[in-house]
């Protein structure tokens, strides 16, 4: 578990935690059917009597599960709730949320489907009896938050009876994250596994495990000194043993951690705050390599370890520092490949796979997607970036190939995969299909501490809103409406913040700023037919406005508003005081994230009917932003018209974005002018437009009307249940965003993120 941030207020933080479970229905999971059920023909395909013709191919064939069930991806998330997290023994019922949680990573890193499975049984061989009957339903087990020593018994039994892949995360995917990171920490350090000397502390499962990992790698079992609260692990210790722990017992009379750690060239942590003095560290050789991964709070700080080894190599589990070590990185991964060749165990060999992919990709040239969602950080590999971030996109693709040729190679898969390079290319083109989309730009908008203005300060979303800003990112919100008014609406919502201390206020009734801002909206539209008296009057009154002289006067970086009033009434404005001859609008772009992957539509509201040039012009800025989320546009033309076989006069619209388009060598793919189901269905446009330049469904749909984009845009938002984005505000260099009435406080904060980018990354 991550830390909530150092502007977050825990009672806040637990009443929108608990929000967050319960609304809009309560947990975190549901069961969706994946056939049609819409007449008869369809129930009797799915029921009796055409369910009887899978099950006897199965009966026939057990390997014909994975072709006639969901088994093949079907994993189980299962604990008795015993060593949960950072609360301890709270039982199977309370770990619910954590394993509901677990579940839904494995969905959204990659495509896994799972059950959670919370079972009352604290006796650990009953608990694989349990575990190990579920094997027809299952394709894998992810064993998790059992507590040491039991999680050992359990895994073992369980792997030793079943014929699919056994896995306890807490330990293995631990210690494959170690592993990945020590591999480059030592070759950063100029040392070797099998020469250095270790010390750790902690003695639990993944400790355990690291421990375990880090022998399989090279480490002599000689030199790992291993502690826990009752100090060193030495031969003939009996206080709090057990066989795993009395593995690495060391023949010595020393007995605490101050004694042991003379000369360690690595500490590995996972036990408790504090545990690494400085004065111990300086007793670690040059150039130490120290791995504190209690959380929230590390065995030592960073800033602490290095103001006595400043050349220390230092990871967390914390995402606020370099080199958190998070098991996001494998289990999702590892699982991946072990599923897709129907591996019947996960063995060293995987694990070795996984540990030298994650290591490899960190020491690898960054990508370009990579790069744009993290603006601002060095992703060189180094002391600062020995593993990738969890949000890397080439993490599926590289890391569940090495596990599924580990699998192959070891005779453990049950379907091998004949082309390796179509079964990776499928695995990448799957990346950010879902809400995750939206991570690489949280964490560009974490590097730049920009000033956000808020028109609808007294708006509830906005304040909502605020709050999660000032818990997500280093934004600095700013708040137009009365202080008054905003004040008593956070204390009726139950919100910490307060205008004034959390975040600044513009008040419209009285701002010191009044005569300045009136008179520099005067300035820009003297000529434009705008007395004195009327901009006095709009810097009374007209919040949009407002924001954008602060804006204009760099008072703030960036605009939102549109929570209520017509967009185009709000986009005037905006035009007036911040449009100049290279930022003009180029559209609006809805980012639509749906179950099967992330559709951009343009322009959903700034052109009505959008000339040749207008869409053009969307269709290279939404290039541009597309690119921003780490995907590949691939851009289609799209309106009633079917290459060429109608002369509307939108087709000639369309037809003449194209000639403008083709006129310059472009970055990116486009086509058309084409409907809406050949631009998604790449086999229908194989068949109207053999050779066409898109390739696969489009992800960007360009309009040549506006009631065409926000017809399509509005079904499906409310009928489809795709997530919107946006909508983007293409061409004004990312100073303004103009959002919908029907925006919640959730897309609010995203649209925050978006104007948190700095603008030299925006068209």
């Amino acid at each position: 578990m991550s830390d909530t941030g150092p502007n977050t207020d825990k009672s806040t933080f637990r009443a929108a935690a608990l929000g967050y479970h319960e609304n809009p229905k309560p947990g975190k999971l549901e069961v969706r059917a994946t056939k049609p059920l819409a007449n008869g023909r369809d129930l009797s395909l799915a029921y009796s009597p055409g369910v009887a013709e899978a099950c006897l191919e199965i009966k026939a064939d057990v390997q014909a599960a994975s072709r006639y069930t969901s088994r093949g991806n079907l994993v189980a998330v299962v604990s008795n709730g015993s060593a949960v997290l950072g609360l301890g023994n709270i039982g199977a019922l309370a770990s619910k949320p954590v394993m509901e949680g677990k579940a839904v990573l494995f969905k959204k890193f990659a495509g896994i489907d799972c059950f959670d499975i919370e079972v009352n049984e604290p006796d650990p061989e009953k608990l694989a009896e349990i575990v190990c009957a579920l094997e027809p339903t299952f394709g894998a087990i992810n064993l998790e938050d059992i507590k040491a020593p039991d999680c050992f018994i359990v895994e073992k039994l369980c792997r030793d009876r079943m014929n699919i892949p056994v896995f306890h995360d807490d330990q293995h995917g631990t210690a494959i994250v170690v592993g990945a990171a020590a591999t480059n920490a030592l070759r950063v350090a100029g040392k070797k596994f099998e020469d250095i000397k270790i010390v750790s502390t902690g003695g639990g499962a993944a400790g355990i495990a690291c421990l375990n990992m880090l022998l399989k790698l090279g480490v002599k079992r000689e030199n790992v000194w291993l502690c826990d609260i009752h100090g060193l692990v030495y031969e003939g210790r009996e206080e709090d043993m057990n066989p795993q722990k009395a593995a690495f017992a060391q023949p010595s009379d020393k007995r605490s951690l101050e004694e042991v750690i003379e000369g360690a060239d690595m500490f590995l942590g996972l036990s408790g705050p504090g545990v690494l003095k400085p004065e111990l560290v300086k007793k670690m050789t040059a150039r130490p390599i120290i791995f504190a991964l209690a959380n929230p709070t590390p065995e030592i700080m960073p800033d602490e370890a290095r103001a006595v080894a400043p050349d220390a190599i230092i990871a967390t589990g914390r995402s606020d520092f370099p080199n958190q070590v998070n098991n996001v990185l494998c289990f999702p991964f590892i699982f991946r490949g072990a599923l897709d060749v129907g591996a019947t165990e996960i063995n060293d060999e995987m694990q070795i796979a996984c540990i030298e992919g994650i290591a490899a990709l960190a020491r690898a040239t960054t990508s370009a997607e990579v790069s744009a969602a993290y603006q601002g950080e060095r992703l060189t590999f180094g002391a600062d970036y020995l593993i990738p971030k969890p949000f890397d996109p080439r993490l599926s693709g590289v890391v569940s190939v090495a596990v599924a040729k580990a699998a192959m190679e070891t005779g453990v898969a049950t379907r091998p995969i004949e082309d390796m390079s179509a079964y990776k290319a499928k695995l990448n083109s799957s990346v950010f299909k879902s809400a995750l989309l939206m991570r690489p730009v949280f964490e560009a908008a974490s590097t730049a501490a920009r000033r956000i203005v808020f028109a609808d300060g007294e708006d509830d979303r906005v304040l909502r809103a605020a709050q999660a800003i000032l818990e997500e990112t280093p934004e600095q919100p700013i708040l137009i409406g009365r202080p008054d008014v905003i004040a008593a609406r956070c204390e009726r919502a139950g919100l910490t913040v307060r205008p004034g201390e959390d975040f600044h206020v513009v008040n419209p009734e009285n701002d010191p700023r009044y005569r300045d801002y009136w008179q520099t909206y005067h300035k820009i539209m003297a000529r434009r037919g705008v007395t004195p008296d009327l901009a006095k009057a709009i810097m009374r009154t007209n919040t949009t406005a407002i924001g954008a002289v602060m804006v204009h006067r760099g008072e703030a970086d960036s605009l939102i508003c549109g929570t209520f009033g017509e967009y185009r009434w709000h986009l005037k404005y905006i035009e007036q005081i911040l449009g100049r001859p290279d930022r003009t609008p180029h559209g609006a772009l809805s980012l639509m994230i749906m179950e099967d992957g992330p559709l951009f539509l343009a322009d959903t509201h700034v052109w009505s009917d959008p000339t040749a040039e207008e869409i053009a012009q969307s269709a290279i800025g939404a290039a541009r932003h597309v690119k921003r989320f780490g995907l590949v546009p691939q851009i289609a033309l799209c309106g009633r018209s079917q290459f060429g076989n109608q002369d509307t006069e939108t087709a000639r619209r369309l037809r003449g974005a194209m000639e403008i388009l083709d006129a310059k060598p472009r970055d990116f793919a486009y086509e058309g002018e084409m409907n809406v189901d050949t631009a998604l269905d790449p086999e229908l446009r194989d068949r109207v437009l053999p050779g066409a330049r898109i390739q696969g469904p489009a992800n960007v749909l360009i309009f040549g009307q506006a009631d065409a984009a926000s017809g399509v845009r509005n079904i499906l938002k409310m009928k489809g249940g795709a997530l919107e984005v946006g909508p983007i505000l293409m061409g004004m260099g990312n100073c303004a965003h103009i959002v919908s009435p029907s925006i919640t406080a959730r897309g609010l904060l995203n649209m925050a993120a978006i104007a948190g980018t700095p603008v030299a990354h925006y068209g």
